[in-house]
């Protein structure tokens, strides 16, 4: 079998000695007629009908680097693979999976695991019970993605085929899959929350039981050194304690976490059982603190300015899939070499190995819910749970600083003046908050805000000279609708708060449109055209009053939408220090 196009360990924020990647070569089949169960392709022994294909895992059967690449689509898919438990997995065995989109069944040599739903969120099965190091496994995996409205989609297509700025949907696993080898007590999962004031670290701990003699033992270092120890009594499944860290060389206390300055701790989270260190996780921690100020964000109780820049995270060959963890990490480079400090991952929540580097590198990330398209209660109950589970598997990323519930009314769109759409924005900002207090919420992105923290607009005006007066006062814009839609829905109030344009741009060149193919406002002629104008409207978003920010489409090309400032290859459309220099 030839090497898995993505080998690297998926999880650099969550990462133990004993692994094994499970991405490469699968056994496939579409089953269009849902036959699949009935005849319980899950058994290893049980041939598929019809045709039987090969995919390279993680990549969708219809992205170019699956090996598959047909974009027809089909409601179920089945995988199959057989593996071999290493010698060294002798504690207990985790299987996971980073994201299967949309539903997701799993067996293990023809015994049900379990299912999950939700496309953008990761899980896990213990197969301790069922395996042995050095045995030999089959494992199978259905896949139901149908195109529905009331599923979290974001820009995969609800048509058959991509149209205006939806894209080729994404079917089945398109995350990575491996295997875990972990303590006899070992995290389920765990919460690092910073306390900058206090120069602390709050952690939360869950385990999968709680040992007899049992404790978490915790060593925060810095470059090296060995800032805070403790050890934590486990009293039960939940152990919560606050870890103070040593106060750096400096007069200013701690590092903190900031664009200019992406300060990290390092962090073992070690399992005790009977003073016995039985499991082991490495992972890291930034401390930093978001907060509004008036019309202001700060950051570390320093005023925060975003120069963020749209990326919708497509690859012309995997699709929502990055081919290589390699090209995740260029994304941000290229992103901060524009001169921007931010992207908002716009309709995705983007692979681990993205927030990493953002974390890493000093990037802003606002975080954003995949939209659905019809409101009614399964897509209310959708976007619920979508949501927290992004929060729960995100939540220690420093880089992100705003989680996004809606974007344009998409999926609400009577929020203006509907009381249910309202609410559903009001429990979405508070779903968020009761889960994650040190971020901030932009409720719907662009217009028609209801319940939110910070005042964003659309615009895509060409020239900032045509820019509408109502930007010149708070009044006149929260009363106004400057690119056509009404900025504020009926019975909510934002005087005040932070505004940000989130959204501008969207240069195409005119070599690139024609067919399907589209921009913003026209397209220019070369490289000097695109400069020009992309200067002239960058100019006019930083010179708006009152604004705290800005937000630039787009970072790439995607498919049809053809106005990023790089293609979809990530080539550079025009000069990189010309456009950093735009945004200095």
């Amino acid at each position: 079998m030839s090497a898995p196009l993505r080998p690297e360990h998926p999880r650099p924020d969550r990462v133990r000695e004993h692994w094994m990647t499970l991405n490469g070569q699968w056994d496939f089949a579409f089953d269009p007629q849902n036959q699949g169960l009935r005849k319980a392709w899950y058994r290893p022994e049980n041939p598929w009908d019809g045709e039987r294909l090969s995919i390279e895992v993680p990549f969708v059967y219809q992205s170019a680097l699956s090996g598959v690449n047909r974009q027809e689509h089909c409601d179920v898919v089945w995988y199959k693979r057989s593996f071999r438990v290493p010698e060294h997995m002798t504690a207990r065995r985790l299987l996971r999976f980073g994201a299967a989109d949309y539903e997701a069944g799993v067996w293990l040599d023809g015994q049900f695991l379990g299912s999950h739903t939700g496309g953008y969120s990761d899980f896990f099965f213990d197969i301790t019970d069922l395996t042995q190091p050095g045995g030999e496994y089959t494992l199978a995996v259905r896949c139901e993605d149908r195109l529905d409205t009331d599923q979290p989609r974001g820009k995969q297509s609800y048509r058959p085929e991509p149209f205006a700025c939806w894209y080729t949907p994404s079917t089945g696993l398109w995350q990575s899959v491996w295997l875990e080898g972990v303590g006899e007590y070992y995290p389920v999962d765990f919460r690092l929350t910073p306390d900058v004031e206090n120069g602390a670290l709050q952690v939360e701990v869950t385990l999968n039981e709680r040992p007899v003699n049992g404790a978490v033992r915790l060593t925060a270092s810095f470059d090296g050194k060995t800032v805070a120890q403790q050890e934590a009594s486990a009293l039960d499944r939940f152990v919560k304690t606050t870890l103070y860290l040593g106060h750096n060389p400096e007069i200013n206390g701690i590092y903190t976490w900031s664009p200019e300055s992406p300060c990290l701790y390092d962090l073992t989270i070690e399992t005790l059982d009977s003073g016995t260190a039985c499991d082991r996780v490495e992972t890291y921690f930034g401390m930093r603190q978001v907060q509004v100020w008036g019309d202001r964000i700060t950051l570390n109780n320093n005023n925060l300015y975003q120069k963020l820049i749209l990326d919708q995270g497509y690859w012309p060959d995997g699709l929502l899939t990055a081919p290589s963890a390699e090209a995740l990490k260029k994304d941000v480079e290229l992103t901060l070499a524009m001169g921007y400090n931010g992207a908002r991952k716009h309709q995705k929540f983007e692979d681990p190995i993205y927030l990493y580097w953002a974390d890493k590198l000093g990037l802003v990330v606002w975080s954003e819910l995949p939209s659905a398209y019809w409101l009614r209660d399964s897509e209310k109950r959708n976007l619920m749970r979508d949501l927290s589970e992004a929060i729960r598997r995100d939540y220690n990323h420093p880089s992100i600083l705003v989680w996004t519930p809606l974007n344009e009314s998409w999926g609400v769109p009577a929020i203006q003046s509907q009381k249910e759409a309202q609410q559903l924005c009001a429990f979405l900002y508070q779903l968020v908050h009761c889960l994650d207090g040190t971020r901030l919420v932009s409720g719907n992105d662009g217009w028609e805000q209801a319940e939110t923290d910070i005042f964003t607009v659309h615009d895509y005006t060409a020239w900032p000279q045509d820019l509408d007066p109502a930007y010149q006062t708070e009044e006149a814009l929260l009363k106004g609708a400057p690119s056509g839609k009404l900025l504020t829905a009926q019975g909510c109030s934002h005087a005040g708060k932070p505004k940000i344009f989130s959204e501008f741009g969207g240069i195409a060149m005119q070599k690139d449109q024609g067919g399907d193919n589209w921009g913003y406002n026209g397209a220019v002629a070369d490289q000097a055209a695109l400069l020009e104008r992309f200067g002239a409207i960058s100019r006019g978003a930083k010179a708006l009053p009152g604004f705290c920010g800005y937000c630039y489409t787009q970072l790439t090309d995607v498919f049809q939408e053809v106005n990023g400032l790089l293609d979809m290859d990530r080539n550079p459309k025009a000069d990189l220090e010309a456009i950093r220099k735009a945004n200095g």
